[in-house]
């Protein structure tokens, strides 16, 4: 008899066990960058902005703002590389409007920022992160699951085509916190792809 109580008990214990971590997995997943950018896709898109001088410069911000109303609003932001190596950086934050307006107007400061048509963003994002692979750079780690907040916005939608890297061919140029060995890896992995003339390298200037 106490044998039965003690199985029942344990049977008990392993059930609710059970269903307590079954209730942790379900919030860490809504609580997962992926969830957060699905749900943020819903609201309305509050701004679009890229760095109006990227193709020149070869390195810019793309920032995309969703929000039921302007005074919060789900910021992702996307650094690219369009003469190399493609998304280096991806953030997603939920701010409140004085926030965002800081970081525009910081943003703004380092490369004039122009605004643009959603779809042609996320054109842009897709398109940069094919070619960028193409040559061996993967986008950052984050950008899969922060590029859905553009939600049903289709990058079909526009007709924008988009030449990478610099007369013809990617050009790495080197940020100011890339160690000598990230560096060497970087041109050891352009070398393998595009062989020795298939590229360029300068030093920041």
């Amino acid at each position: 008899m106490a044998t039965n109580i003690a199985l029942k008990r344990a049977r008990k214990a392993q059930r609710r066990n059970q269903v307590v971590a079954q209730k942790r997995r379900a919030e860490i997943l809504e609580a997962s960058l992926p969830a957060r950018a699905l749900r943020a896709a819903h609201a309305p898109i509050q701004h679009c902005f890229l760095t109006e001088a990227v193709f020149d410069i070869g390195m810019g911000t793309l920032v995309l703002a969703r929000g039921a109303t302007p005074h919060h609003v789900a910021l992702s932001s996307f650094l690219v590389d369009v003469f190399c190596l493609g998304i280096k950086d991806v953030m997603f934050e939920s701010v409140e409007r004085e926030v965002f307006e800081i970081y525009m107007d910081a943003t703004d400061a380092g490369s004039p920022m122009v605004a643009v048509d959603p779809s042609y963003a996320r054109k842009l994002l897709r398109d940069l992160a094919a070619w960028s692979q193409s040559i061996g750079f993967a986008p950052h780690r984050d950008f899969a699951a922060v590029e859905q907040v553009f939600g049903d916005v289709s990058a079909d939608a526009s007709d924008a085509g988009f030449r990478f890297g610099r007369d013809g061919k990617p050009v790495y140029i080197p940020g100011p916190t890339e160690t000598a060995p990230l560096i060497r890896r970087r041109i050891a992995q352009l070398q393998k792809h595009l062989g020795d003339d298939g590229f360029g390298f300068e030093t920041a200037a």
